[in-house]
């Protein structure tokens, strides 16, 4: 695993400008950044990443089995008493989930550790599906990589198909997308999505979240007052179970992309449920509640919010002392704690592997860095290849 300097293409900001990749740079930072990329070897990428991706992500489907049909771990995930029973429902019926991601730390030697499982709402989707590889494709075909250069990326062509056996699933029916407002990399995502939809030959429409209603048989609604039976939501779980509206989730005969289900997968009490279930897999970091006695095993380590998404409210412990904290607002539903696994440093910056899942198979990576040793939402996303 290298990270190279490279240049930038010339034309990549018009390219962007034409493919609709609005938030290349956000609030005057590089968001995409191209001035280098990482270059791995297939092994690397096959036994290393792919692999271990797909094998930790069944062994996360098996505590969700453990935790929706028991009180006291629903407890611990912080899930509302009113949901526990559409959540296990959802579960137990199989409801179909879409797509998902895993973090690792990775520096190209040994073991790939799981920071967390980012797996209801991840973003930077149209970065790995669909523009990592166009720059792959410009860059060989400029010379300025060798033409044998390949990229662990099977990201829209798996999610095409995936959307082609859900659409069997539910025959005829429209799929909203909706996001939030103001949110230009949320609003980017769902657009990729949508259209991967489109390819796959789907009707599809968009609602903003803010924006959906409830109608007399207090049905969700869209602004054509279209009842809504079939969803994608970049709007996490947690926040939807706390909702006003939460009380007519039960009710609504909506098929929701992520299930319900996905509120237990996305929720960091899953790292200590993982580490309990597989304890010591070279995959897999130490990781404790509060209230655990093998939490004083740990010397090193990180606080993490049950809740906390993009870097918030993360605390780096270091031999009984606070070296960095990020602010935010999670935090009040309770805290886990995960052994300290520094990120790899590569030219001055910390650096991130996302690896992504679409129907239970490993389909691409994502990389990001930054300054800090607690990626963020503004880090620096970078391509990569394969040789």
């Amino acid at each position: 695993m290298l990270r190279i300097d490279s240049k930038e293409r010339p034309h990549w900001r018009e390219l962007a400008k034409e493919y609709g990749f609005g938030f290349h740079t956000m609030y005057g930072e590089p968001y995409w950044d191209e001035t280098g990329y990482y270059q791995f070897t297939l092994k690397q990428i096959e036994q290393d990443l792919e692999a271990p991706t797909e094998e930790i992500h069944q062994m996360c489907l098996e505590v969700v089995d453990d935790v929706v049909a028991d009180e006291y771990w629903l407890q611990r995930f912080q899930i509302p008493e009113t949901m526990w029973q559409p959540i296990l429902e959802s579960w137990r019926s199989r409801e179909p989930s879409l797509y998902s991601r895993l973090d690792f730390a990775y520096d190209g030697n040994g073991f790939a550790k799981l920071y967390e499982n980012n797996a209801d709402t991840p973003t930077s989707l149209y970065e790995t599906g669909f523009w990592q590889w166009l720059w792959l494709e410009d860059m060989v075909n400029s010379g300025a990589i060798r033409r044998d250069a390949d990229q662990f990326n099977l990201l829209q062509e798996l999610l095409i198909a995936r959307f082609q056996t859900l659409a069997r699933q539910q025959p005829g029916q429209t799929l909203h997308f909706s996001c939030c407002k103001d949110t230009v990399e949320d609003r980017g995502t769902v657009q990729y999505m949508q259209d991967c939809a489109k390819e796959a030959g789907l009707s599809t429409a968009f609602v903003f979240v803010e924006d959906i209603g409830i109608n007399g048989k207090k049905e969700f609604t869209d602004l054509a007052d279209k009842p809504i039976r079939w969803m994608f939501k970049l709007y996490p779980w947690e926040f939807m179970l706390r909702e006003e509206y939460a009380k007519h989730l039960p009710s609504n005969p909506i098929n929701w992309l992520e299930p319900m289900w996905k509120s237990v997968l996305s929720n960091k009490a899953l790292l200590p449920m993982l580490w309990h279930k597989y304890k010591g897999h070279p995959n897999l970091l130490p990781a404790y509640f509060a209230d655990d006695p093998g939490l004083s095993e740990l010397k090193d380590y990180v606080i993490k919010p049950i809740f906390a998404r993009e870097g918030a409210n993360i605390t780096i412990v270091e031999n009984g002392r606070q070296t960095l904290r990020v602010d935010g607002p999670y935090g009040d539903e309770g805290v886990i704690y995960q052994a300290y696994h520094p990120l790899p440093k590569f030219n001055n910056a910390y650096t991130l592997i996302g690896s992504w899942l679409v129907d239970d198979r490993a389909g691409g990576i994502s990389i990001r860095e930054d300054s800090s040793r607690i990626t963020q939402d503004m880090s620096r996303y970078l391509p990569h290849v394969i040789l």
